[in-house]
């Protein structure tokens, strides 16, 4: 997940000068949705167990990925 962009965000009002929509960069708007989809996933994975790092790196140097 990446930090939180610095938006440059432009408001659409109406005619009593609410705010009504907003308009993002395209860029803006991707690092949002990246980073919702972060969340999302994290919230998903929250009740799974997880393992020690040296457990991970065990795995890897057994099965070939990492050196000694």
């Amino acid at each position: 997940m990446s930090a939180m962009p610095e938006l440059s965000p432009q408001f659409v009002t109406d005619k009593n000068g609410k705010k009504t929509a907003v308009i993002l960069s395209i860029e803006e708007y991707n690092a949002l949705v990246e980073d919702l989809r972060d969340l999302a996933s994290i919230v998903e994975r929250r009740e799974e167990s997880s393992i020690s790092h040296e457990q991970v790196v065990a795995e890897l140097k057994k099965d070939g990925y990492l050196q000694d």
